[in-house]
């Protein structure tokens, strides 16, 4: 029987759950530092709660989950595995409304599922790490979440991140200067989304099926390119250059260039660039969309923007919203490639293991261990009797820096003999400074 996990799932082991849990203690900090609250919705959504909400292409990546039971044979979908944390949240929003504040701002940490192809940081069960800020149109919003987003990543370390920013109007706009039909939209956005995953020629070859016979595709994807040395003051005149012949308004410029200001009082500044070839191909944007990439990484370690009628097509009325989420796993895999965990999460599991020199020191190795434990300090003890020497290999197969021998002179004058592997000196001292010399040792290194 095949002992692999179904594809694009996976188990965690020990190590891949201590560098989960730091890179989300990480994000939960910032984001409790902006004032964001948790919330949590269940794994199973109704089938008619996600479906509609991501267009034709995202709805095909729905788990669907068939009736059960007397209703099982009619192989009909009631419910479904959520696609993401956003719509979700509208529904929440919707259904709570008397009990939210005006301006509401939540996180949410949790897994969700798309029945997409597995690649590099690609899975079919992945966790997202969600802000949400429900109830202002301003700017402001927009500010505060690529400013926390910058905040994540310059605190895990990275220091080469680009927030790439558009606009879904400006979009809309471009290709309307090119000629396309707006029904013809959508599916043009979903193509160009494609540009950094498989370049310009293959993007170009889709784009030539959705497009009219009088629109050159070629062409107008130029409109989207711009040479990325430009800054972003020499984008935002290009861009206003290209509308002022035309009848289609440039107004959404102004807010681009309104946000890029905003920025500049921010953790962000550095990291903020206009790309007018950024679409995102969620069908529920409306205003400025941001996605944030490194070099090393197809794709990209988070997104988002605002979606003012998603709210509205529970609630029947339109609620201005905007939100942004990173894609925990691919932080991971960038993370581990290029070494960027501390030693206490990615090299040990513990900081210091007891040794069992026989059963009759097992009492003195678990009252010792309490001790260590109390002041913070993580604490293997041996399970069994056993040869010192097999102690300390099995300590430092585990990379275990500090062990602790009681033996019987150790025991007879309450002592204890801390072993330092690291650099194999070791020392008898009295049993209650245990604790304290092994923090201080540790936070020497």
């Amino acid at each position: 029987m095949a002992t692999q996990p179904a594809r694009g799932m996976r188990d965690f082991l020990p190590e891949d759950i201590r560098r989960r849990e730091y890179v989300v203690g990480v994000i939960r900090d910032v984001y409790d530092r902006y004032g964001f609250e948790p919330l949590e919705t269940p794994a199973v959504e109704n089938i008619d709660t996600l479906l509609g909400k991501y267009g034709d292409e995202g709805n095909k990546l729905i788990f669907k989950i068939l009736k059960r039971g007397e209703h099982e044979a009619t192989g009909q979908a009631d419910l479904a595995l959520r696609y993401d944390l956003t719509v979700p949240l509208a529904r929440v929003v919707a259904e709570y409304q008397a009990k939210l504040p005006k301006f509401s701002k939540r996180y949410q940490i949790q897994p969700v599922w798309r029945a997409d192809r597995p690649a590099r940081g690609r899975f079919r069960e992945f966790y997202q790490c969600d802000i949400d800020a429900i109830g202002s149109s301003s700017l402001v919003v927009e500010a505060e979440m690529c400013a926390a987003a910058s905040d994540v990543l310059t605190t895990l370390g990275f220091t080469d991140f680009t927030i790439r920013l558009n606009h879904r109007r400006l979009l809309t706009q471009m290709l309307t200067l090119s000629g396309l039909p707006e029904n013809s939209h959508g599916a043009a956005l979903v193509v160009i989304d494609k540009l950094d995953k498989v370049g310009r020629e293959n993007v170009i070859a889709e784009l030539v099926g959705v497009v009219s016979g009088n629109v050159n595709a070629g062409k107008m994807l130029d409109m989207f390119l711009m040479e990325s040395v430009l800054s972003n003051e020499e984008k935002l005149q290009r861009l206003r250059r290209y509308f002022e012949s035309s009848l289609v308004p440039a107004d959404v410029l102004d807010d681009l260039a309104a946000l890029l200001k905003l920025s500049e009082q921010t953790s962000a500044a550095d990291h903020m660039r206009l790309d007018p070839s950024l679409a995102r191909g969620l069908s529920y944007y409306t205003g400025a969309i941001m996605e944030i990439t490194v070099p090393d990484l197809p794709g990209s370690l988070g997104g988002g923007g605002r979606y003012d009628n998603l709210i509205g097509l529970f609630l029947g009325r339109e609620v201005p919203a905007c939100g942004f989420s990173f894609g925990l796993e691919r932080i991971l895999v960038v993370m581990d490639e290029r070494t960027m965990f501390p030693e206490s999460v990615a090299g040990r599991s513990a900081d210091v293991m007891v040794t069992l020199w026989n059963q009759q020191s097992e009492s003195e190795a678990i009252a010792l261990a309490g001790a260590l434990r109390r002041e913070r300090l993580r604490v293997d003890v041996y399970p069994e009797p056993d040869k010192l020497g097999k102690q300390f290999k099995y300590a430092s197969s585990r990379n275990i820096p500090f062990v602790i021998v009681i033996g019987d002179d150790e025991k007879a004058a309450g002592t204890a003999t801390v072993k330092d592997l690291r650099i194999g000196e070791q020392q008898t001292i009295a049993r209650s400074d245990a604790p304290s010399f092994i923090r201080q040792r540790l936070s020497r290194n």
